[in-house]
């Protein structure tokens, strides 16, 4: 028997070359990347439920804002109905904490700061009088042209938390 000192270095030769692996292939990927994958969907579909509430609730809001200026109410229902919608839209949109604490001048330049600009001023008061029951000079369409420009704002100043 041949001892491994004695033997011939012609084995070695006999030896395949040597080579590197194969690359590895790009398909299927690793399971990290399964993960990512699955996480950047969650998100892009937890932002389109996001964005579809918010849309809808603008719509819903803009539905019943015409429902407003087509009835024949008097003034002072039309203003209650405007003032009515107007608060439920900022509570629901900007959250009950930022909104419901405000009343007055103060209610209206929140409205006006964030899109409701025709009822900064004379005209938001006059709504505000004739909502609540005193005697007020009636400006319907700048009344209407204001609840338009708030519920219809993609005002993007502090939201809801």
């Amino acid at each position: 028997m041949n001892s491994p000192a004695s033997a011939s270095p012609a084995w070695l030769e006999q030896l395949a070359p040597a080579h590197a692996p194969a690359p590895p292939g790009w398909w299927p990927p690793a399971p990290g990347w399964w993960l990512l994958l699955a996480m950047l969907a969650l998100c892009a579909g937890l932002f389109y439920a996001w964005r579809r509430e918010r849309r809808s609730l603008r719509r819903l809001a803009l539905n019943e804002l015409a429902q407003i200026e087509s009835s024949a109410a008097d003034d002072a229902a039309l203003a209650r109905d405007l003032e009515n919608l107007m608060r439920r839209y900022a509570v629901s949109r900007y959250g009950r904490e930022q909104v419901a604490r405000l009343s007055g001048d103060d209610w209206i330049a929140f409205v006006a700061a964030h899109g409701g600009s025709a009822l900064a001023g004379d005209s938001g008061r006059q709504l505000l009088r004739a909502a609540y029951g005193a005697a007020a000079s009636a400006d319907r369409a700048q009344w209407l042209l204001g609840a338009r420009g708030f519920i219809g704002s993609r005002h993007f100043g502090s939201k809801r938390k």
